[in-house]
């Protein structure tokens, strides 16, 4: 007799799973966010990139703790300065 059921599912590939729908939902969601990348470290997940202002980055970090809860998440999302120059550029 074959067994025809799907091999059980590791943890892992679970994750991986989940790290994919993550980066789908920043991508395809409100958000529209393409500069933040998802590495798995072991069973940690690491968020790096640039975003445009600290809420996009506190928003994109709740997402990650939500979808991936029971795993660890770092983050290393920095804020890409967007104000406007305090002096002008002296050029020689």
């Amino acid at each position: 007799m074959t067994d025809t059921s799907p091999p059980p599912a590791s943890a892992a590939g679970n994750l991986d799973y989940r790290v994919a729908h993550l980066a789908e939902r920043l991508a395809a969601g409100p958000l529209g966010e393409l500069g933040v990348r998802l590495e798995l470290r072991g069973e940690a997940v690491l968020l790096t990139g640039t975003v445009s202002s600290t809420q996009c980055r506190d928003d994109i970090l709740r997402l990650a703790r939500e979808e991936l809860a029971g795993h660890p998440v770092h983050c290393d999302i920095m804020v890409a300065g967007t104000s406007s120059p305090d002096h002008g550029e002296d050029l020689t």
